[in-house]
């Protein structure tokens, strides 16, 4: 299967936005992608730069006009879209959230961003709620694809359990600047290898009040290597096929999956299992005694 990393440049029109949008999903169906994901906020100026912005601004519930128009394109064209978006949960409730949409139209669910950074640039845990839906794994076209969003790259547990969960790639929608290129794509090699899948990076593009966003998408394949040519830093699609049975070849070549310990991981998750009786007896306690 063929899947796309469509990086577009925001415009503070958004009829113009969904326009430019919408021919790149057009150009990447046209050269046999099934699967396109935009960048994070790909539709929304970059806000959360400003911890005094206010979400509500550009905000819709995961029912909306925008997810009606992302379900309208995506039948139209014929192309699953992942849509990362400014999502209003409540009245002042918010979450930085990707939609879901199948070829045909239909919405298969929502990721709500779990990991929210307050650094210069990027304040979205003054902003937005952390997510609370899990990690959820969508069936596209017999395609399984999970999303982490931005700062999610720096966390390695959702990348595992989507692997557990039945992911074979996971998209990742950013808005990275400051050349920080290099740290990304190690990232994103060692999430592929750890986890025998697929990882699709999608970087904003475009200068936004001091911040240069410098795309630089790209797939990475489960065995670590590039599946294609990154993008630079114009806006424009990256095409890479993904073949399951690479995921599967991995995962029996190297099992890292079967491998693990989780009952020796069990702090991570602030678990404290009871101890389990020894196999033999420790020597040095006999001796004492």
């Amino acid at each position: 299967m063929k899947i796309a990393a469509v990086q577009v440049v925001h415009q503070p029109e958004p009829e113009r936005v969904r326009a430019r949008v919408e021919q790149f999903l057009q150009a990447a169906r046209a050269r046999g992608a099934e699967i396109a994901c935009l960048p994070e906020l790909a539709l929304h100026p970059w806000f959360p730069r400003d911890a005094s912005a206010d979400p509500s601004a550009h905000a819709q519930p995961a029912s909306g006009p925008l997810a009606a128009w992302a379900s309208e394109v995506a039948r139209k064209i014929g192309i699953a879209v992942v849509l990362p978006f400014c999502e209003r949960r409540a009245e002042g409730v918010y979450h930085n959230s990707a939609l879901v949409v199948d070829a045909g139209g239909r919405v298969r669910g929502l990721y709500r961003k779990i990991h929210l950074p307050d650094i210069p640039g990027w304040a979205e845990r003054r902003l937005f709620a952390p997510g609370d839906l899990g990690f959820p794994v969508f069936d596209l076209g017999g395609l399984k694809v999970g999303v982490q969003l931005g700062w999610d790259q720096f966390f390695p547990e959702g990348f595992r359990c989507l692997a557990l969960a039945g992911a074979q790639v996971v998209f990742v929608p950013t808005a990275a600047a400051y050349a920080s290129q290099e740290r990304w794509l190690a990232m994103g090699v060692s999430h592929a290898v750890t986890n025998g899948c697929y990882l699709v990076r999608v970087n904003r593009v475009g200068s936004e009040d001091g911040l240069d966003f410098y795309g630089h998408s790209y797939v990475v394949r489960p065995d670590g290597d590039l599946a294609a040519e990154p993008l630079g830093m114009a806006e424009g699609v990256l095409l890479a096929e993904v073949d399951p049975s690479t995921v599967e070849w991995a995962r029996r070549t190297w099992p890292f999956l079967a491998d693990r310990r989780p009952r020796q991981y069990a702090a991570v998750a602030g678990v404290v299992w009871p101890e389990s009786p020894r196999a033999l007896p420790d020597p040095a306690e006999e001796e004492a005694s």
